[in-house]
């Protein structure tokens, strides 16, 4: 009995959400869909106006499930269900709806596309419907499909502090598709101002420089950045941009991937994943190695950004956060508060659905080398010592005995990565950076 008033509130809110939002056209495509004649249903007419003094706000926001929702919640619908004459659904009005919700406030001016349906979706990605179905497949049937027929290229990678990385890397048909939404989509989208990883304009040694000379620097990790924003999230960031439902659940799909079972069960067998992070890769994710990744990830942490600037704010301090590297800087006082400090952030990131890495935490004082992502922070921005004497002398056996000889690593294009170093050097500290300079121009490439 319940499933088929479910089914009855579905069907009368796919029918109400297909035309104006006003009482005696709700009662119209209610009567409609019922099949009911002309003789009049007061639990019709008290539901329809009901529903008519819901703000228009509200309305533009709502689907078809949680309208029914709210339709199973209504007396006049459960005194008609438990009567000897229930309704049930002749027809299904399968329009899309007229209104679409807009986008969230402060955000307006944003080129966002216009996707009413998952038709309209496929057309903007140049997909046929199929083609979108098979790339959007659910998360149980993605998983248990064979390798030769997933979406992504499976890929394990050592770290250098140690530990593995997991690379989910999509196919050149699935990474376009990633790329348009990426463009088209998520690039219209501000970031926060904390958020430096990923952002025009912004790297690591913006990162870096705003927390030059501080007394005191705290620095955070987060656990399995990429793999803790889950499909879930996802969707929830593309309802709240006014897309629909499907439109929405499709959108995650495309950009999100689950791990799929024997990929998993190697790794569980070479014991390279804890059996935590196997549950996060079951689930479908964030995948680390999709062009859209890394803005989704953004975007999903932007309340987390929000509370910890909000924090940092409170203390008299500075925060930035570079992918899952959070740093706060200030003065003296946070040594003392350290304590305190960890705890808020720890609570404020398992609120927002992250979890920190409690071994990676470290408070750096100005009297040792304070380092945030391999930059030097204690003046100014700057190259380690080590590193810089490395390079230095790695140039210099380049001189003398020239470069082929040192490219023990074997890149690809070795003189790209001297050159890139070296312009790397040159924007943390320039005036240092002129002595590699003066080297790189005595090399030899035909040597």
């Amino acid at each position: 009995m319940a499933r088929l008033s479910r089914l009855t509130a579905l069907a009368l809110a796919r029918a109400l959400l297909a035309g104006p939002h006003q009482a005696q056209g709700l009662a119209a495509r209610m009567t409609n869909c019922l099949g009911l004649g002309l003789e009049p249903r007061p639990w019709l007419e008290t539901l329809a106006l009901r529903l008519a003094r819901m703000p228009g706000e509200r309305w533009a926001r709502l689907e078809p499930r949680s309208l029914a929702t709210l339709i199973e919640k209504e007396q006049a619908f459960r005194d008609a269900c438990a009567s000897a004459a229930p309704p049930r659904p002749q027809r299904y009005l399968l329009r899309p709806r007229e209104h679409k919700a807009g986008a969230p406030l402060g955000l307006e001016a944003c080129d966002l596309p216009d996707l009413p349906h998952v038709g309209a979706l496929a057309d903007w990605l140049g997909l046929p419907l199929g083609g979108l179905w098979r790339l959007s497949k659910p998360r149980d049937w993605q998983r248990r499909e064979p390798l030769s027929a997933q979406h992504y290229r499976f890929q394990l990678m050592a770290k250098r502090s140690g530990g593995w990385r997991l690379l989910e890397v999509p196919e050149p048909h699935l990474m376009g598709v990633q790329r348009k939404i990426l463009r088209g989509l998520l690039q219209q989208l501000p970031l926060h101002e904390a958020a430096m990883a990923y952002a025009p304009g912004r790297g690591v040694r913006e990162h870096a420089a705003l927390h030059a000379g501080q007394a005191v620097l705290l620095r955070y990790d987060l656990c399995d950045f990429f793999a803790a924003v889950q499909a879930a999230r996802l969707r929830a960031l593309f309802l709240t941009l006014g897309y629909p439902h499907e439109v929405a659940v499709s959108l995650a799909a495309l950009c999100s991937v689950a791990t799929p079972e024997p990929v998993l069960r190697r790794m569980h067998e070479a014991g390279q994943l804890t059996w935590t992070q196997l549950q996060k890769l079951r689930g479908a994710h964030l995948p680390q190695g999709a062009p859209s990744s890394a803005t989704l990830a953004n975007l999903c942490a932007f309340r987390l950004d929000l509370r910890l600037d909000g924090l940092a704010q409170a203390l008299g301090a500075r925060y930035s956060r570079y992918a899952d590297d959070l740093v706060f800087s200030g003065p003296q006082h946070l040594r003392q508060a350290q304590a305190r400090i960890s705890a808020w952030v720890g609570r404020i990131a398992l609120e927002e659905g992250f979890a920190l890495n409690h071994r990676k935490s470290r408070c750096l004082s100005a009297g040792g080398r304070q380092m945030v992502c391999g930059v030097v922070v204690n003046a100014l921005p700057n190259l380690p010592r080590a590193e810089f004497d490395r390079l230095k002398a790695l140039l210099h056996q380049c001189v003398l005995h020239g470069p082929a000889s040192q490219n023990r690593q074997q890149h690809a294009d070795w003189p790209a990565h001297l050159r890139g170093r070296v312009a790397w050097a040159a924007q943390l500290n320039p005036a240092k950076a002129q002595r590699l300079q003066a080297l790189l121009a005595r090399v030899d490439w035909t040597r």
